[in-house]
């Protein structure tokens, strides 16, 4: 069994795991009193802009790729060439990922887009520099579905096209 005769990794792999979550918080916590100390962003959730929004997410991912991120690739170089040091028949012998189905993972993508449809939809409209208490509940709505029906649309079209073209080429096989 793995754990029997791999103990000391897999205590050491877990401890890396609670201090990469606690460590990623951490530079949350620490990037949002720095944003807010150096005028990143309005310290007032009310006087916060799409701009505000997008500039403090890319900067966050940012400091999260360079004191988290990189961390984790060298461990995980660290880890494969541990991995890699096993005898081929014991590394055989464990099989820790099994096939799984890919749709429950499916819906990141899609919501990426109507972030991205809402962040276009918000500077269209002139609105990206103005403060969120501005905005009326109505705007906030309307926007995004406004986002959802363009990313709809952009999916939705070359569907049906392929849809389409499957059942013209389709039936002509047949025939």
């Amino acid at each position: 069994m793995f754990w029997e005769r791999h103990r000391n990794a897999v205590i050491l792999f877990v401890v890396a795991i609670i201090l990469v979550v606690l460590g990623a918080v951490m530079v949350f916590l620490w990037y949002v009193g720095q944003a807010q100390l150096t005028g990143v962003v309005p310290t007032v959730l009310g006087l916060w802009t799409m701009a505000a929004v997008v500039n403090f997410l890319l900067n966050l991912i940012f400091w999260e790729i360079v004191l988290i991120g990189i961390p984790i690739i060298v461990a995980a170089a660290v880890f494969w060439l541990w991995w890699r040091r096993l005898p081929i028949e014991e590394r055989q012998e464990y099989r820790f990922f099994r096939n799984r189905s890919r749709t429950r993972n499916g819906g990141s993508a899609f919501s990426l887009l109507v972030f991205i449809a809402f962040c276009f939809k918000i500077s269209l409209d002139g609105n990206w520099n103005l403060p969120f208490a501005g905005w009326t509940f109505d705007y906030l709505v309307y926007s995004y579905l406004t986002a959802v029906v363009w990313v709809l649309i952009i999916i939705g079209i070359p569907v049906v096209i392929g849809i389409v073209l499957w059942i013209a080429f389709g039936r002509r096989r047949r025939s």
